[in-house]
């Protein structure tokens, strides 16, 4: 750090509020721009540039090693990567990469043949992302609907990282764009029975889905029916769906904490929807549809769910199929002809079953590791011979698997290559419980290689989400190899805020509960220095979101734990963000993070915590900070106004970098390459701040 220029320092200006009696200054708050999500405020922008020029600063001596882990990283991933084929209808839909190439190519073919048909001189090239994305510095492929009788598509592209899509039907033939629908497009388009009009939602000014739409192929869009429209809650937003079996287009609108359905029959587009169960406070339910069935997971009598059925002509009467378990978490069913697919979780660990229609018998999907994330994935069809598995844990590589019911054997489609090589012996999995300091057992997945002695002699690199009761699953990286190649070991902790253990422990780690959340990773940190993982001060922890919220409270509470943390798109400003009811996710967050606007508890509970409320004077640990300037989730000026406060306020000279992709949204720069050269950023300031073996 001694040939780094000066850091930027932000002008504070005099700036307070108060609420429920309580005076918050934010000296920062300049950093929002009036104009937004324009972003042209010269002082604003002169700002991040700056912060962007110091990191690049930082960055320069070290691009060669930044390339070799780079290089590293990509060497195992396979260029000319293929996806695996799947039917649908007519025909089997594929994509792959052209090696170079940073987006995908999507094919399809007749479905006829063997597997090894399926190859780009046997298919038709549908859709060219790398040529789609020319001239644009984000790009990213949002949606992609084939039409019932298969010669049209409707394709949502995002250009500029905002997450407002434009839906395009293309001819599939030509790649002709036969006309363009909306260029304000959120959420999964869904064809009519017949093809000859869709279902699509739009976002408003704020990013919210209040209100679905019918288009008819060729009819003005301006003149599109308005099908529904959410007034009664502005913190719900609409969505839609459509069965397995493809006889109903499902529109919801809702919360994360509270929901309602509605139904069109598939081939009735000018129906009205019609109301399967109306929302109440804390219960949410979802649906599918089956011979002559609907099949309802929901909480409405035990916190873990239960499986329902009803009549369509008598939704509103649900009769128990799965009773709600103390053990098991019921996640989600998909009913196909045969089966009704059944995936929760037990002990933190996926379970799949397949539940059949007439005795109700249960089959369990075998897995034989001790820890792994399994999930039914990638069947179109309605009525497969075979049943499609993704599979993976943090030492066997992504894995696709076509079960057969009858002889409950598996079929391995596809194992991820890694051309570099790599040999899962030399690595181990540990499942650990770890105290937390209220009596919970927080249960951390941690990979490492064999020869990482537990005696303190190593480093540790953690991470965590949190939040939304999503669950961060021990899943296979060849990116995190790079770490763990380099004497490291790597873990997730599965804090509350995630419904790893269930819904409850989603519960407990929001509103009131938030706290439970920062508290369980400090604690897992300790938990496995003392257990000999690392020393106090070699543990790196990284965080995205909410994810980097909890980064923001850690170091505010325990600062000394870490050597290095990277903070990605971070929701520190979380006072903030909560009482402005105009941004674009606020009122929907509410029932996760509470309404300060209205309650006095909410407001001094979230101040309590907020990031960024709570920097104070003592020493922090190396940080690098990053956002996008097109987030509309965590808008750009939470990091540079947290990463200002910091700068400001604390006691040591340790680096501290903000990085804003200037081009980019909430998942940083699009594209394969482009991403993992940001992964190889962040690893490579670990490795400057902790070291390596």
């Amino acid at each position: 750090m001694t040939d780094m220029p000066k850091p930027p320092v932000a002008e504070q200006r005099d700036y307070s509020f108060t609420r429920h009696g309580i005076t918050v200054e934010d000296p920062y708050a300049w950093l929002r721009d009036e104009g937004y999500p324009v972003v042209d405020d010269e002082d604003v922008l002169a700002y991040l540039n700056e912060e962007n020029a110091y990191f690049e600063a930082w960055k320069k001596p070290r691009e060669e090693e930044i390339e070799a882990l780079f290089e590293e990283m990509k060497a195992r991933i396979k260029e000319d990567d293929k996806g695996v084929p799947v039917k649908n209808g007519d025909y089997v839909y594929w994509s792959e990469f052209a090696p170079g190439t940073q987006y995908r190519l999507w094919y399809r073919k007749k479905a006829d043949g063997t597997a090894s048909d399926v190859t780009p001189d046997n298919g038709t090239l549908i859709y060219d992302e790398n040529k789609e994305a020319e001239g644009h510095e984000y790009f990213r492929l949002g949606g992609y609907e084939v039409s019932p009788d298969a010669t049209k598509a409707i394709v949502l592209t995002d250009r500029n990282g905002s997450e407002r899509y434009t839906i395009e039907v293309i001819d599939i033939a030509s790649g002709e764009v036969l006309e363009t629908v909306s260029d304000t497009a959120l959420g999964s388009p869904e064809w009519d029975k017949a093809g000859t009009g869709f279902f699509y939602t739009v976002a408003n000014e704020n990013w919210r889905t209040y209100e679905a739409f019918y288009h008819p192929l060729g009819a003005d869009p301006d003149k599109d029916r308005l099908v529904f429209e959410e007034t009664e809650n502005q913190a719900f937003t609409v969505s839609l769906g459509k069965s397995t079996d493809e006889n109903y287009i499902f529109l919801s609108t809702g919360e994360n904490s509270s929901n309602e359905y509605y139904f069109i029959p598939a081939d009735q587009p000018e129906a009205k929807p019609q109301l399967i169960m109306r929302r109440r406070p804390d219960i949410q339910y979802s649906v599918d549809a089956s011979h002559g069935k609907f099949w309802i997971v929901t909480n409405d009598n035990h916190v873990n769910f239960r499986l329902a059925q009803a009549d369509p002509a008598d939704a509103q009467k649900w009769h128990t199929v799965i009773p709600g378990s103390d053990t098991f978490y019921l996640e989600d069913i998909d009913a196909h002809r045969d089966h009704l697919l059944v995936s929760g979780r037990l002990d933190g660990l996926d379970q799949l079953y397949l539940r059949d229609y007439d005795s109700g018998e249960m089959t369990r999907i075998p897995f034989e590791e001790a820890a792994y994330t399994a999930g039914f994935a990638g069947m179109a069809d309605y009525a497969p011979d075979q049943y499609r598995i993704g599979y993976s844990s943090m030492v066997t590589p992504n894995t696709v698997y076509d079960y057969d019911p009858d002889t409950q054997q598996f079929t391995t489609l596809k194992v991820q290559e890694i051309p570099s090589g790599y040999d899962p012996e030399k690595y181990t999995v540990d499942r650990l419980m770890v105290d937390a300091r209220d009596g919970a057992k927080v249960p951390v997945s941690i990979v490492r290689r064999k020869d990482h002695e537990l005696d303190g002699s190593g480093r540790l690199f953690i991470y965590g989400y949190g939040a939304y009761g999503s669950a961060i699953p021990p899943y296979f990286s060849t990116a995190r190899l790079s770490l763990v190649d380099r004497g490291y070991a790597y873990a997730i902790a599965h804090i509350r805020g995630g419904d790893d253990l269930g819904y409850q422990w989603f519960l407990d780690g929001k509103l009131k509960k938030r706290t439970n959340t920062f508290n369980d990773f400090v604690d897992v940190t300790r938990g496995l220095i003392e257990a000999g993982y690392a020393k106090e001060g070699m543990v790196a922890a990284q965080g995205g979101s909410a994810g980097g919220e909890l980064m923001g409270a850690i170091v505010n509470q325990a600062p000394e734990l870490y050597g290095a943390i990277v903070a990605d798109v971070p929701f520190v400003d979380v006072l903030n963000t909560m009482l402005d009811d105009t941004l674009p996710l606020t009122p929907g967050e509410w029932n996760e993070w509470g309404n300060p606007i209205t309650d006095p508890e909410a407001f001094e509970y979230i101040l309590s915590y907020s990031p960024y409320d709570n920097v104070k004077a003592q020493d922090y640990p190396p940080m690098l900070i990053t956002g996008g300037l097109n987030d509309p989730r965590v808008t750009y000026w939470e990091p540079a106004k947290w990463a200002a406060r910091l700068r400001a306020t604390k006691t040591d000279d340790n680096p501290l970098f903000l990085k804003i992709n200037m081009g980019a949204g909430h998942g940083g720069k699009s594209g394969r390459w482009n991403s993992l050269y940001e992964t190889a950023e962040a690893y490579s300031f670990v490795l400057d701040q902790v070291g390596a073996e």
